[in-house]
């Protein structure tokens, strides 16, 4: 059933934009960049992907297969889950190979390292949670669900980014072997509050998409 929902989003309903927002792993190769807009690019193409979806009414098609509405809702968790696990996984050869091309720091923010995925995994819960339950709410209030979960994510992004500036947090930016198993706990930390609001996430979304008259 997973494997049929996910095929039936990528295959009819999804954008090209979603491919494009998704792949955009190589920003870890320019030399002064906010790495966090990796993860913001890989919102944006969520965003970008329930807009299509509205204006071809595709959750509308949804529920005329036999489908539950629970499971329309789990198709689109789904495009959000797995999009962005393909943010993380393509991002990673370009951590290491940044490494290899460059010896100064980003002069910018935080360094692509432990540390980075373990906030870009709270940036992602945070949006995924208010996005996806506010837009499940009507199922077309798409722009306004999108600014309520981006604000916050954002302002997440901006804290990490100029959080290693101050000389107690430099550990952060840390990219050597001891520095980043230090960094180890914020990931592990990043990957609990992920897998508790994709949970909550859904639950919440299904509820209300229940109520929902279309």
């Amino acid at each position: 059933m997973i494997s049929n929902l996910l095929y039936k989003e990528i295959r009819l309903a999804a954008h090209p934009n979603l491919i494009v927002f998704t792949l955009m792993g190589p920003l870890l190769l320019i030399p002064g960049y906010p790495y966090t807009m990796v993860f913001i690019f890989s919102l944006i193409g969520n965003f970008v992907n329930l807009l299509y979806t509205r204006e071809n009414n595709d959750t509308y098609y949804s529920t005329l297969l036999p489908l539950k509405r629970s499971e329309v809702v789990l198709g689109k968790w789904l495009v959000l889950l797995v999009s962005q696990m393909v943010t993380i996984l393509i991002s990673i050869p370009f951590a290491f190979l940044r490494l290899r091309l460059f010896s100064l720091p980003n002069p910018v923010g935080i360094e692509a390292n432990v540390a980075f995925y373990g906030f870009g995994l709270m940036i992602f819960a945070c949006f995924n949670f208010i996005f996806l339950t506010s837009y499940f709410k009507t199922v077309y209030k798409v722009g306004g669900s999108f600014l309520k979960g981006l604000i916050p994510a954002t302002l997440v992004a901006m804290i990490v980014e100029v959080a290693v500036h101050f000389p107690a947090l430099t550990w952060l930016d840390s990219v050597t072997f001891a520095g980043q198993m230090k960094q180890l706990p914020i990931l592990i930390v990043g990957i609990l509050i992920y897998i508790v609001a994709m949970w909550a996430t859904y639950r919440i979304s299904a509820r209300k998409f229940s109520q929902v008259n279309l």
